[in-house]
């Protein structure tokens, strides 16, 4: 399955947030902080059924759509394939890339040793 856009994304963000919606209630949404015309919002609904990355329900009168994957695969899948072409599948040099180039609060830095802790007890 091909990777959602950009655009893709923001629908699947309403998708995850708010549930199985009309093309409608997105539009509505997406129109609060950008401009968008109802049928462009509707198209790439449309492709993204057709691509697999959302299931449209077609029994009444208004299409309901839904995400096909959680945002957690979703996420899961985008950052691996990330890692994989942009950092030759080392996740150490995305995260000394990530530390490295951004003021990292003691408070995340707390987080990500409970996280590593976490991940050295299961192993």
């Amino acid at each position: 399955m091909a990777k959602p856009t950009q655009s893709e994304l923001k629908i699947l963000q309403i998708l995850w947030d708010q549930g199985p919606s009309s093309v409608r209630d997105v539009h509505e949404i997406i129109s609060e902080n950008k401009e968008a015309g109802y049928t462009t919002t509707l198209k790439l609904m449309q492709i993204m059924a057709e691509k697999g990355h959302a299931f449209r329900d077609t029994s009444s009168r208004t299409h309901i759509y839904s995400a096909s994957m959680s945002e957690q695969e979703a996420k899961k899948d985008i950052l691996s394939s990330f890692i994989s072409s942009t950092f030759k599948g080392s996740a150490t040099s995305l995260v000394l890339q990530a530390l490295g180039n951004n003021e990292t609060s003691q408070e995340d830095l707390d987080e990500i040793k409970k996280l590593i802790s976490q991940i050295e007890k299961t192993k």
